[in-house]
């Protein structure tokens, strides 16, 4: 079941076209990728779908709610962690937990239930009374989560959530997506400009360049759509170049790349790699280490896109 739905919406600034025509769907309790260079319209379309900007034409629906005829309905539906900091620094983080809270209607007892929950699953329990100033820049991350799952949101956009964190509190955060999702059942909707991030976390990414459309999909479908073969490296002494010949004619081998000690195989799906070990053996390869290379999603958006993330 689609919780999100983006038809058709079109954006200007001026004469300048920011979004083309822009349409996809998000189902409940996934992670989904949003992803597109710098000024490709990322940005613009989630102030559209938080209601901070108003579209030219097109209609979003969040949980079922138009965001221009039902405003306040969807946004109750959403929590959203920008991607600058939006917290009071010389307060604490309980304090800024309960002001946050309190502007969500949250007060009394639910309200300092919600807190300590949050507190514990951004892993900032110890840390509820020091001041913001205080904070790491992970922790200030966490901190944001923290406020923005207050009000146990449907939907939660988190943009660029990992700019500028130590590698505990990134995979912290990691584990946080996952488990919101799962135990929950909240629908994330993830940017970043950290491709790998992408590979971990979605299974479902929108690509987005110019304001228009690149690809949509499943992840591994795009990757496949644009490099439909992948690489087998290995690893060896004693290559020949008749070994090499004899590569070439296995019908699942399109390509041989060869360098000192090493080969590296470009293949389809008639591949069969206890065809190709017999081979070496037969020439007396003697074999040190065999990898599978699959396409990474970065290499596919610089295909699609002729650019890299931060273009």
């Amino acid at each position: 079941m689609a919780i999100i739905e983006v038809k058709n919406v079109t954006k200007r600034f001026n004469d300048k076209l920011v979004l083309d025509n822009v349409s996809y769907e998000v189902e409940q309790g996934e992670i989904f990728g949003f992803i597109g260079p710098n000024g490709a319209g990322k940005s613009t379309l989630i102030n559209i779908m938080t209601s901070l900007l108003t579209p030219d034409s097109g209609t979003i629906k969040i949980c079922g709610y138009d965001i221009l005829k039902e405003p306040i309905k969807a946004k109750e539906c959403i929590g959203y962690v920008p991607q600058d900091l939006a917290l009071m620094e010389e307060m604490n983080a309980y304090d800024n937990l309960e002001f946050f809270g309190a502007l969500y209607g949250l007060k009394g007892k639910v309200l300092k239930e919600r807190i300590s929950e949050a507190l514990k699953v951004t892993g900032l329990e110890d840390s509820r009374k020091q001041k913001v100033k205080k904070f790491s820049g992970g922790m200030k991350r966490r901190l944001n989560l923290a406020v923005a799952i207050l009000h146990h949101p449907k939907v939660l956009i988190l943009d660029e959530p990992t700019v500028g964190v130590d590698p505990q509190s990134r995979n912290h955060i990691f584990s946080f997506v996952k488990n919101i999702c799962k135990e929950w059942g909240t629908t994330v909707i993830y940017t970043s400009h950290y491709m790998e991030e992408i590979e971990e976390l979605c299974k479902r990414v929108f690509i987005i360049d110019l304001g228009k459309e690149i690809s949509y999909g499943d992840r591994e479908d795009i990757k496949a759509s644009v490099f439909p073969n992948n690489k087998v490296i290995i690893e060896a002494q004693d290559i020949t170049g008749e070994t090499i010949m004899a590569l070439k004619d296995d019908e699942g081998i399109i390509k041989i790349g060869d360098k000192e000690n090493s080969i590296s195989l470009t293949i389809n799906s008639k591949f069969k790699l206890a065809n190709t070990l017999s081979l070496l053996e037969k020439n007396e390869v003697n074999i040190k280490k065999i990898s599978y290379e699959e396409p990474k999603l970065e290499d596919v958006f610089l295909s699609l896109t002729g650019k890299t993330l931060r273009d």
